[in-house]
This record gives structure tokens, C-alpha cells and sequence, in this order.
């Protein structure tokens, strides 16, 4: 009788805990970006909520941080070190070019949930067949908000900005930054507090969400901005295939109806709402934020165009036409516009 009180203590102990008691598979997922970061706060729990509910709890997540830096990731995966983590495409040159479709600037203003789940149907009807994320599964893709770039002294005009050192991530940032005449210094988001604060870098290329995430609004205070931003990002939610394949095929099925495009959207999400949390914790420190001049986006988007060209030319191959993919983003980005957003579905879980 004791023996079955504790059992039943346990399962209702695991309930009240949100992770099913008789759980067959738990995936292992890296993370990175700090305990705070939207990533750890919004979409591993909403996903881990939705991949239970949708195998009637044989499979859950769970999540452990600081396995490795962010330019690990994808090797931790590969290795079996972790079951799945995110990665992000820049981080890796040379292994991933055609993920930067989606990074090249628009000049125009639209969240990045709406171009995640423009990003997954484009990676889906174009991307994938390349292989380029060979030896692990795709589980979603996004991008981050708009990057823009942030200064110890403020900037009025890109010129101010030549010979600056800025920091720089890996992709399309990377090659605006050398089309600016900037001194890039490469380095993870993770470091570029320590790095303004000792005054090794003089600004920093980042998203919105980096003000609050990773308290650039601290040392960089002001903030040069060009609708749609300067730049995005490209990332992916990654697994290892053996793991995947250790998952039933019913439990694969039913993962699949809370990934991919509905995960991608959850990124994109996260990405919204941490953008908006990164601009009022700038404000809240007074902050300045410095719209771009008319003839400084003028001549972004000649660079921009150039940028492309080169990208196309660089990565197009066999059936595959980069420009023909890149207007199919493009056009799914006013298709998504249209549809529902996910965030009731985040709010519900």
C-alpha cells in the first residue's frame, strides 16, 4: 500500500510539474543566449508544452544551457553531445550560403515571425534539396529582427562610421560591414558587452533584442536604424537523425504537426517580443535611436543589389535559381502577412 502511495505521489508530483511521468523519449537540447534570452523563456518551454500534448506525453524536452559557445552548437548535435540546440547559419561560413536568402535588407518593416514562416516554406521549396544542413534534421528555421547597429557615440551618417570597430557576426552582415568600410571584429552576441565595456569595439551590428538580452543598451547607447533593418539573421532548430529516428514513427508524425513551420513562427515570435522588450529597456536608459538618411539607404540598396548578385552568381547551381528563390521569400513575406499570428497559441501553452 505504501509502495503505491508513492507511486501515485510521484505521478501527480510530475503533473503539477508539467513533464509527463511516463515520458519514453527526452530530447536533449542545448541552449545558448542566457537564462533570460527569449529562446529559453518562450520557445523551448511553448514547444516542449506542444510536443507533450501532441504525444500524449511519450516525449518531452529537456533543456540544459551553457554546453557550449554558440559557434559549437552545431557540432554538439552532431556529435551526440546534445540530442538538438540552434544554431545560427553565420556562425559557420562556408558551410551555409544559400541561408543567406533571407538576411539581405528590404527596406521595409515586417516582423520576423511573418519572415520565419516565409523562410520555411522557401527553405522547403528551395533550400533543402541543396543539403547544406547534411547529417542533421531540420526541425525549423527563422530569422531574428532587424539588425541594426549600435554606437558608443551616436551616428547621424554611415560615414562616421568608417574605420570604427564594429562588431560583426558571420553572413550578409559580414559583407555590409566590409561594404561600409567598417573595422569588423568578430564576435558572438554573448561578448559584446565585455568587449564595448573595455572599449575594444567601438559599436556593434545586433538586433533590437540584444539592447535588453545581452545589455548592449548599457555600453552602446545609441542606435542607427533603416526600416526592415540593415540586415537579419538566419538560424535553424536542429537535431541529431539517430535521435530522430529513435522517435516512433506515430510520435515523429505528431512532433512534425508542432514543428516546422508553426515552430518557425514561435521563433519569429520570440524574436518579435524580444525586440520590443529591447527597445523599452533602451528607452528606459535614454537611449538615442537615429533613423538612416535618404541617401544613405540609397546607397544601401545599391550595395544591397550588388550583394546579391554576387550571392547568386556564388551559389546558384544545378536547378537551383537564388534570385528565383530569394522573390519567393519575398512574396511569402506579404502571404504570411495575411494569416493568423501564432501568438495565441503561445499565449494558451
Amino acid at each position: 500500500m505504501k509502495h503505491a502511495t508513492k507511486l501515485m505521489t510521484g505521478i501527480l508530483a510530475s503533473a503539477m510539474l508539467g513533464t509527463p511521468a511516463l515520458a519514453q523519449t527526452t530530447i536533449n537540447v542545448s541552449s545558448w543566449g542566457g537564462p533570460n534570452h527569449g529562446i529559453n523563456t518562450i520557445v523551448w518551454p511553448t514547444w516542449k508544452a506542444w510536443i507533450e500534448e501532441a504525444t500524449d506525453g511519450r516525449v518531452t524536452l529537456q533543456v540544459t544551457e551553457d554546453l557550449g559557445p554558440p559557434d559549437a552548437q552545431m557540432a554538439l548535435v552532431a556529435d551526440g553531445v546534445a540530442d538538438a540546440s540552434w544554431i545560427f547559419h553565420g556562425h559557420m561560413s562556408g558551410r551555409f550560403e544559400l541561408t543567406q536568402l533571407p538576411e539581405f535588407p528590404t527596406f521595409e518593416a515586417f516582423s520576423s515571425e511573418v519572415a520565419s514562416a516565409a523562410y520555411w516554406r522557401t527553405h522547403q521549396e528551395y533550400l533543402a534539396q541543396a543539403g547544406e544542413h547534411r547529417g542533421l534534421e531540420v526541425m525549423a528555421v527563422g530569422v531574428h529582427g532587424p539588425g541594426q547597429i549600435f554606437t558608443e557615440e551616436r551616428v547621424e551618417s554611415l560615414d562616421q562610421l568608417a574605420d570604427r570597430r564594429v562588431r560583426v557576426g558571420g553572413g550578409v552582415m559580414a559583407d555590409l560591414a566590409d561594404a561600409l568600410e567598417v573595422s569588423g571584429v568578430a564576435l558572438p552576441p554573448t561578448g559584446v558587452y565585455e568587449a564595448a565595456s573595455q572599449g575594444v569595439i567601438d559599436g556593434a551590428m545586433l538586433t533590437l533584442e540584444g539592447l535588453r538580452s545581452f545589455r548592449v543598451a548599457e555600453v552602446l547607447p545609441h542606435t542607427l536604424t533603416v526600416d526592415g533593418g540593415f540586415y537579419r539573421g538566419s538560424f535553424a532548430i536542429v537535431m541529431n537523425p539517430m535521435v530522430w529516428d529513435r522517435v516512433s514513427p506515430e510520435d515523429r508524425e505528431a512532433i512534425q504537426t508542432v514543428s516546422g513551420e508553426r515552430l518557425s513562427r514561435l521563433f519569429g515570435y520570440m524574436m518579435d517580443v524580444s525586440d520590443e522588450r529591447g527597445v523599452e529597456f533602451a528607452e528606459e536608459l535614454g537611449n538615442t535611436f537615429t533613423q538612416a538618411s535618404e541617401e544613405d539607404i540609397a546607397m544601401l540598396r545599391e550595395v544591397s543589389d550588388e550583394l546579391i548578385d554576387q550571392w547568386a552568381e556564388e551559389v546558384g547551381s544545378g536547378e537551383l535559381e537564388p534570385k528565383e528563390a530569394l522573390q519567393y521569400f519575398r512574396d511569402q513575406l506579404a502571404e504570411a502577412a495575411k494569416e493568423e499570428s501564432i501568438a495565441a497559441d503561445v499565449d494558451a501553452s
